[in-house]
């Protein structure tokens, strides 16, 4: 994997609606923040090309802007948001000139929640995407467009990090008790991402020196449980293909090609958290 050019000092500007909050005093004064709604392709495309005395443009886009998950406004506004949003940044950034695209897609797209069994185990990039909601239908449109875009101009790059169920630090202190129902997470294959290896994934898919659309699953090393893999998929997945060996409590959301093709390698884990603070 070579490291794609321009990527050694980073000026990041931030498109939102809402400024960044509760930042570190140094990270605030790294960015640049500009307040654009995502949905007017003309705050957007004016964006990308650059404004007075703020920057020149944008050479590297990460789009993570979406109303986050389902359930949170009605179908028709989520479906209306996110896909134009995204339609939006993606169109300005090719229009700017921008080949480096990388964009939150989701692990809703393997057919979370599993309320229908996976179609084996662990899940992977390789079978065709199964939503379940109209979050997911974003997600999984945006994963065509990407191929679509990518096949009009074979200099384009973009990349779908499939991200996993997001969490902080503070979040773990939750961990634990998550072993008294394990149909409680199920949902997701008891998956997590750390948020610090999130921005991890997000660095190496900059980096990553490939030219076409492509899509990584990008979860921990770990589940959010203690109770092992055999004793959970028995209990809950029973008549699941089994493809592989599962570990103790390895990830059943497999990072095996983001691994393979990013160098991503998760960096912190819920268990080494709770221990180091004593928990």
């Amino acid at each position: 994997m070579r490291r794609r050019p321009g990527l050694t000092r980073l000026g990041v500007v931030v498109f939102d609606r809402i400024r960044p909050s509760g930042l570190a005093d140094d990270v605030t004064a790294a960015i640049t923040y500009l307040p654009i709604d995502l949905t007017d392709y003309g705050q957007v495309v004016d964006a990308m090309l650059g404004v007075e005395e703020r920057y020149e443009r944008v050479d590297t886009l990460v789009h993570l802007a979406a109303i986050p998950a389902p359930g949170l406004v009605a179908d028709h506004e989520t479906f209306a948001n996110n896909m134009n949003s995204s339609f939006n940044v993606v169109s300005a950034a090719r229009r700017a000139g921008i080949t480096n695209i990388v964009w939150a897609s989701s692990e809703t797209v393997l057919g979370v929640p599993f309320d229908s069994p996976p179609p084996y185990l662990p899940v992977d990039e390789e079978y065709d995407p199964r939503p379940e909601s109209t979050y997911s239908l974003t997600k999984t449109l945006e994963e065509t467009m990407a191929r679509q875009l990518c096949r009009w101009d074979p200099e384009l790059k973009m990349i779908g990090l499939r991200f996993s169920n997001v969490m902080e630090p503070p979040d773990y202190e939750q961990f634990p008790s998550f072993d008294a129902d394990p149909r409680a997470r199920k949902w997701n294959l008891w998956g997590y991402i750390d948020a610090r290896d999130g921005a991890q994934a997000v660095r190496k898919a900059m980096e990553y020196d490939a030219a076409g659309a492509d899509v990584f699953i990008i979860a921990n090393a770990d589940t959010v449980m203690s109770r092992s893999n055999a004793s959970l998929v028995a209990e809950v997945f029973p008549s699941v293909e089994v493809r592989r060996d599962l570990g103790e409590r390895d990830t059943l959301l497999s990072i095996d090609k983001a691994r393979r093709l990013l160098g991503y390698e998760p960096q912190h884990s819920w268990r080494q958290e709770l221990a180091r603070r004593g928990g």
